[in-house]
């Protein structure tokens, strides 16, 4: 028996943790992801690799129906031994895994764990049939003449409502672009990806490796009075609060980097990503601006200067700056008129600028509401209209490109569930 335990806890020292992330909860998230940091957890790309299951966000938010099928069945692929824990509040989410990890060394994984004021534990019966889900891995290990080596990760996808046999989705048939009877392919992405915007599922039509048809379904979420933690600062601004200019450079600067960490990500840049997490994470603690202006300059150039991203990204999602007006887009999106390069180099561009004024105290001008994504005073808002441009530009692609086109515009699904107090944004001509 003793040699079993000290088995197990060997074997679960550095547990692999999927992370199940809800709209609404990115200040969770971000709490989560900077404690797996510092104890040197990887993420899983899927349920296959996991031991540790961390459900990310409000219990209510995960819906009682079909919505929370998604869960059920992620839960169901993990391999025994095995853990799930729910972080709800960021200040807890240090108790959430240490909770976790001795559930995997007890051997117990039964239950969830929620921590609470009383540190209860919270049993959760799942009574809903749940869908298949499909690991689609891929590694792809790419050396930059830049001196830096940039190794694919595994992406998973999550199937829903497909046919399977033995596991493996079925082939429609339909005519392709020349005219050809060719398989068709019904391939879901999302809600649980690593590096994937949170709640949204895209649903993918292929023929071969090419994209013919996109649909756009976001996880259904009740709406939320909060406003969106990217947001936070310019909503509060419009809405008569005092904020300074160095407080939203600095939440702007911690929104680039976060979606840049993304996009390194998914590029197979591990090393670059975990660094970009790590400054971003020290932007948010309240780092000086002479540290965050020392630590985003080396990032800045090592990013530039890497010919392996730029021939993965050039030539991805093309998205002109007309365009980008005709469908509402504002923001990083609107200004770099290009592709997934162009989008990537205005993101670090408001890096560095934002770094270097995150301690201003001038107050932020109320008439100044747009956030990382956009502008907050418009009917449609800025990540509606990025998911709305998403078929436009996957459409035609390969499915490998897909998640690098997805990653460079990372749309934020916390701002369609936003419903503002009345007056909250004014319109400012």
């Amino acid at each position: 028996m003793e040699l079993r335990r000290a088995l197990v806890r060997a074997a679960v020292a550095r547990p692999g943790v999927l992370l199940a992330v809800s709209p609404g909860a990115t200040r969770q998230r971000l709490a989560v992801e900077a404690e797996l940091a510092l104890r040197g957890w990887p993420c899983a790309s899927g349920p296959a690799e996991a031991d540790l299951l961390v459900v990310v966000g409000d219990r209510e938010g995960q819906g009682e129906g079909e919505e929370s099928d998604w869960l059920a069945g992620l839960w169901r692929g993990i391999p025994a031994p095995k853990a799930r824990v729910w972080v709800t509040d960021p200040e807890r989410a240090a108790d959430a895994l240490a909770s976790g990890l001795a559930d995997l060394v007890r051997g117990e994984h039964g239950t969830d764990h929620a921590p609470d004021a009383h540190h209860e534990h919270h049993e959760h019966h799942e009574h809903h049939e749940h869908h298949e889900h499909q690991q689609n891995d891929g590694t792809a290990a790419h050396s930059d003449h830049s001196g830096h080596d940039m190794h694919g990760g595994h992406h998973g996808h999550a199937g829903h409502d497909m046919g399977l046999i033995e596991g493996l989705p079925m082939a429609d048939r339909a005519d392709d672009r020349d005219g050809l009877r060719l398989d068709v392919l019904h391939v879901p992405l999302g809600p649980v990806l690593a590096d994937w915007p949170a709640g949204l599922i895209l649903r993918l039509a292929l023929q071969g490796d090419i994209v013919q048809e996109v649909t756009v379904e976001p996880v259904a979420t009740p709406p939320s009075p909060r406003p969106p933690f990217w947001d936070e600062p310019w909503l509060r601004a419009a809405g008569g609060e005092h904020v300074s200019r160095g407080d939203a450079a600095r939440r702007l600067c911690a929104a680039h980097l976060d979606s840049l960490g993304r996009l390194f990500a998914v590029a197979g840049w591990d090393d670059m990503a975990a660094r970009t997490r790590h400054v971003r994470d020290r932007a948010l603690a309240g780092a000086a601006a002479v540290e965050l202006a020392s630590l985003v300059r080396p990032l800045i150039r090592r990013a530039e200067r890497s010919r392996t991203l730029r021939w993965l990204t050039t030539g991805l999602g093309t998205l002109t700056a007309e365009q980008a007006r005709q469908r509402g887009v504002t923001g990083p999106a609107l200004v770099a008129d290009g592709d997934a390069y162009s989008r990537m180099r205005v993101w670090l561009d408001a890096v560095g600028r934002s770094a270097a004024v995150c301690d201003v105290t001038e107050a932020l001008d109320p008439a100044e509401v747009v956030g990382p994504r956009g502008r907050l005073d418009t009917p449609v808002p800025p990540s509606r209209a990025l998911l709305d441009s998403l078929p436009r530009l996957l459409v035609g692609t390969e499915f490998a490109c897909a998640r690098i086109i997805v990653a460079s515009l990372d749309p934020d699904l916390d701002e369609p569930t936003h419903v503002p107090a009345p007056r909250t944004v004014h319109s400012h001509g």
